[in-house]
């Protein structure tokens, strides 16, 4: 059902109610609902059991009168077709079938923005992901990262929202030291397993590729820093940093691009330091009375805000604890003016979020409860040839998220993009994930991005074969479309919009990927049961081919919002092929 016909059935409600609250002081909330037996209709409402007590009256005959009242609504007709009571006082409506078969013109009509809302208009949002220390490639971990955080960006946009995505780079600390010394040794010809190899060192195969530039004295760069030259000294660990983090930002900027995914921004952990920002927020921690000092260590009083236990900012050493320049970090995205804030990270974070949002309840500067918003997401694990695959020869100890995105195409990066792309949002983030390769290769409805693709594609096919005008099925006699398979179709597509809404809400992107099977579920099954082309019958056959062409929009708009193609043509696995013998030319 299409939200304007849903907002004209609450109408009908509040019209039929305002006689029956007229002198109370009641302000009824009428709320729809999907029956969850389809069977009893399109529509529920429970407004007659909420409104029975403090009417004093019996819920059923409170729901008699409210359907007797809105089936006499002239404004019902060609809208609802019946309402009943069921049960102690359900209301059930049928809607209209002239009213579910505006949805084909309404996304023939609307194209590209079907679906697209405007509640976000006004609201300014950051989502951060991948956010990976620049000490080697992007992992798996972080594609799924990059997945969720770019699908979640775009159902934020589809809803009015500004969106700004953010890169956070945590290029200070131990690991970058660590990386300085890695590259270091492989400049001065060490390597793992030699006795002056450091045990802490990164041992992949791109430490030795970032040596060897550096003794070549190379200049590389990042997206959006200034170029870093080699000195082409082995005792200059400095240099050495700051070219082996350019090195690997453009390494990344290079996974990302292959990976179809772009920033609004970059953010240095090491500018909050330069800029004072660790050191303001500290500062403001303490003026606001919320730490203490205890064995020389400098303490938050997290507890006060719902934590398990007080938090250490400043070790007895001097070092600031993790959490604190996450905390700075989070103070500029609020008086950057972002509302809401959105963190993707690995479900290994858990433990910083109770801290950080104390940290930041504590500075006292107005910023909400509850922010910033998580998505923490769990392990992926990669299968190939049906084992798993653990190292990668470019990284030395972890699969790269380019390793899966050549793997997973065979060589043709669009192909690989897509696979990886749909693949690692269409599970929830907090469960979970077996990316098995080999499924990614196949060619048959086994493969769940191919099934969704090739439904695009089928469309594409049945109406070059068809050869008509495309435009003229915007006046085709929609009130043709009357079998279970085109009603199915049809509420499908209506609902489009409403999941949207509610995966952006609930920051659920996957429930893009599911909806999308499930549409193209229905698509091949109407494909099957009624021959599109072969109609002898010219008016049902238009009738057909728009709504066929209206589910190639949608699933257009669907798979677009993730990041994945729509081809207009497909190979097939033969073996499909020839099991699909009811296919019809298309």
């Amino acid at each position: 059902m299409l939200a304007q016909q849903k907002q004209a059935i609450v109408a009908l409600f509040q019209a039929a109610l305002a006689p029956i609250v007229a002198g109370t002081d009641l302000n009824p909330n009428v709320v729809l609902e999907r029956p969850r037996d389809p069977s009893h209709g399109d529509v529920a409402c429970n407004i007659a059991m909420q409104l029975a007590k403090p009417l004093k009256t019996n819920p059923r005959e409170l729901a008699t009168r409210l359907v007797a009242a809105l089936l006499a609504d002239p404004q019902a007709a060609g809208l609802v077709e019946a309402a009943e009571v069921a049960g102690p006082g359900f209301i059930n409506l049928r809607v209209a079938a002239g009213a579910k078969q505006a949805v084909v013109r309404s996304i023939l009509k609307q194209g590209q923005a079907f679906g697209r809302g405007t509640a976000g208009e006004g609201h300014h949002a950051i989502i951060e992901f991948v956010s990976a220390n620049p000490t080697g490639p992007l992992h798996v971990g972080h594609g799924r990262q990059a997945a969720l955080g770019d699908a979640l960006s775009a159902l934020f946009e589809a809803q009015g929202h500004q969106v700004t995505r953010e890169f956070y780079y945590n290029d200070a600390g131990v690991q970058i030291a660590t990386l300085a010394t890695s590259v270091q040794a492989r400049a001065r010809g060490f390597k793992p397993g030699d006795a002056e190899w450091p045990e802490s060192a990164y041992n992949g195969d791109y430490i030795q590729d970032i040596a060897d530039d550096f003794l070549a004295k190379k200049t590389v760069s990042a997206s959006d820093g200034e170029p870093a030259t080699a000195s082409g000294d082995v005792d200059d660990i400095e240099s050495i940093r700051r070219f082996a983090v350019t090195y690997l930002r453009n390494e990344q900027d290079i996974d990302l691009q292959a990976f179809g995914v772009k920033f609004d921004n970059y953010y240095l952990e090491s500018s909050l330091y330069a800029d004072g920002k660790v050191d303001e927020a500290v500062q403001a921690l303490v003026d606001a009375g919320v730490t203490y000092e205890l064995d020389g260590a400098l303490w938050l009083k997290t507890t006060d805000y719902g934590d398990d236990k007080d938090r250490v900012m400043r070790k007895s050493e001097g070092g600031f604890t993790y959490f604190v320049p996450d905390v700075a970090y989070h103070m500029q995205k609020f008086r950057r003016g972002f509302d809401q804030a959105i963190n993707i990270q690995g479900s290994d974070h858990h433990g910083t979020i109770a801290r950080v949002r104390a940290g930041l309840q504590a500075v006292n500067i107005g910023i909400p409860q509850g922010y910033p918003d998580y998505v923490l997401h769990k392990m992926v694990t990669v299968m190939k040839n049906g084992e798993e695959v653990k190292i990668s020869k470019r990284a030395g100890s972890y699969v790269t998220v380019r390793d899966l995105i050549e793997w997973s195409g065979n060589g043709d990066i669009t192909r690989g993009r897509d696979a990886v792309r749909f693949f690692l949002i269409s599970r929830k983030a907090d469960t979970e994930f077996v990316f098995d390769v080999d499924v990614a290769l196949k060619t048959s409805d086994e493969n769940p991005v191919y099934y969704v693709q090739y439904a695009h594609a089928r469309i594409c096919s049945a109406l070059s074969n068809w050869g008509g005008d495309e435009a003229s099925l915007a006046n085709a006699d929609l009130s043709l479309l009357t079998t279970p398979h085109e009603a199915s179709l049809l509420s499908k597509l209506a609902a489009y919009p409403e999941m949207l809404q509610r995966a952006q809400a609930e920051l659920g992107p996957h429930q893009v990927a599911f909806y999308l099977r499930e549409l193209a579920g229905e698509l091949h099954s109407y494909y099957f049961a009624h021959k599109w082309l072969l109609d002898d019958d010219d008016a049902l056959k238009l009738a057909r081919l728009a709504l066929a062409t209206a589910t190639r929009q949608v699933l257009r708009n669907g798979l677009a919002l993730i990041g994945v193609s729509a081809p207009n043509k497909m190979e097939r696995a033969p073996a499909d092929d020839a099991a699909a013998q009811a296919d019809q030319p298309a």
